[in-house]
């Protein structure tokens, strides 16, 4: 089992590697650049459902600490598999409960989520472009609390998170 856990590990920091490598091809000009970073990220959703479904959610008990945010990044990025990413999102919440997992990347991933389908996300983490230079985040339930929910879950507030997506 111990070897089995070794090479989960491995196979997840690999996923997110390949998916940092190429996760600039999401909004690539070039059609066959976008339609390759599709097709990896439905991939890696495909064998995170099938993780999940073997060991639950990934925690870093398991599989490490790298390992741990890999396959928050991978559910992260199952944009096109929103069972993929509800599964993942309920795996995490109860993680998130027994103390084995981050409350701030459950933030992203519900506001990713609740942003997926067509709602109105709650810490404001997911930023919708940039027009006229200035990021624009996707609308949020709450605005006037964005900065005390972000606190909750250890977000920076959202003028200093929003200015990392400013053109510099």
């Amino acid at each position: 089992m111990a070897h089995d856990i070794a090479a989960l590990a491995e196979e997840l920091t690999a996923m997110a590697a390949a998916d940092q490598r190429t996760s600039a091809h999401a909004n690539s000009d070039d059609p066959a650049e976008q339609l390759a970073w599709r097709r990896l990220t439905v991939r890696h959703g495909d064998r995170l459902g099938e993780i999940m479904e073997e060991y639950g959610w990934p925690t870093a008990e398991l599989v490490g600490e790298d390992a741990a945010r890999a396959a928050w990044l991978i559910a992260q990025h199952a944009d096109r598999q929103l069972d993929i990413q509800r599964r993942a999102l309920k795996l995490l919440q109860a993680a998130v409960s027994a103390g084995s997992a981050c409350p701030r990347e459950l933030a992203f991933l519900r506001d990713r989520m609740l942003v997926n389908e067509g709602g109105k996300q709650i810490c404001g983490t997911q930023i919708a472009g940039v027009w006229d230079g200035a990021p624009v985040p996707w609308p949020c339930a709450e605005p006037e609390r964005v900065d005390e929910l972000r606190a909750e879950v250890g977000i920076e507030p959202f003028d200093e998170y929003v200015a990392k997506f400013s053109p510099s």
